[in-house]
């Protein structure tokens, strides 16, 4: 997802020679279209620089305003795609945003992707739900993340842990309670940001509405270890539960190139000790 930019000027293929080199050996591919002509890119990378396709992505059903393929309409082709790049992971990257507005969107939802679970199942494929922080909301005292889990008990997880901070619970803890259900491990640090100098020229023009927007909005992501999670303890925990992929990811950039980020948590997590999972 955060080298998308990369691809569209330097290309699939080298981009993924850059980051091979900066040392990532697997990456998980989302928000890329898979035409032919990438889908041949992502597999030379796989056969000539030996980058390992973790896992790729779909979406359940279509979203009205957002490109990609959905299992329910691409199913075939998907399935196609994961075995010429020999991967066996499928993940859908959020709830649906129709999904979001009611419990019963939510099992609905669930139902649905616990069916085409079964049917991936089939071909070898195993379908995973990538969290964020509405599914720490709760429902007669269930978090929604629960609640999924339990509707959906053939959809692995892939625990995101910037947004279970995001979410108000701690990344370790919650790695710990869904154990050997998470198969996959988003590293994004947490960071809280300085107040711009936009900001104080809001306040200076009597808009405390603008300065409390910015006040609130301080949350940023991060390169890992520029942040304030426990990445030491949260790797450690992700290998102890038998996590098979920790894909380092960061959503916003503020400035910095895609490489320079992922150079950046690459030598962070080294100097951490864990050279020897790259």
């Amino acid at each position: 997802m955060m080298l998308k930019e990369s691809f569209a000027t330097d290309g699939v293929f080298e981009t993924l020679r850059q980051v091979r080199d900066i040392g990532y050996r697997a990456i998980e591919v989302s928000q890329l279209a898979m035409t032919p002509d990438n889908v041949a890119e992502l597999d030379r990378a796989r056969v000539e620089l030996g980058i390992e396709m973790a896992a790729l992505s779909a979406a359940l059903t279509s979203i009205p305003g957002m490109p990609g393929e959905s299992l329910t309409n691409d199913f075939d082709k998907i399935v196609a795609d994961c075995a010429r790049l020999q991967s066996s992971k499928l993940r859908i990257g959020m709830l649906p945003f129709d999904a979001m507005g009611s419990l019963e969107a939510v099992l609905a939802f669930c139902d649905a992707s616990e069916a085409m679970a079964a049917r991936l199942a089939e071909h070898g494929i195993g379908l995973y739900y990538h969290n964020h922080h509405i599914e720490f909301a709760k429902y007669d005292g269930r978090y929604l993340l629960d609640i999924i889990a339990d509707r959906a008990p053939s959809v692995g997880l892939e625990v995101d842990v910037h947004w279970v901070q995001r979410g108000g619970l701690d990344p370790v803890a919650t790695l710990r309670k869904y154990g050997d259900r998470v198969a996959m491990v988003h590293l994004k640090d947490y960071r809280i940001g300085r107040l711009g100098q936009d900001a104080f020229e809001a306040l200076g023009r009597g808009d405390v509405a603008g300065f409390m927007a910015a006040f609130a909005g301080v949350v940023q992501f991060a390169e890992v270890g520029e942040g304030n999670l426990d990445f030491r303890a949260i790797v450690d925990e992700s290998v102890r539960i038998g996590a098979q992929h920790l894909l380092v990811e960061q959503d916003d950039l503020y400035g910095r190139t895609p490489l320079e980020c992922l150079r950046t948590s690459h030598d962070n997590l080294v100097a951490l000790g864990f050279g020897d999972l790259f």
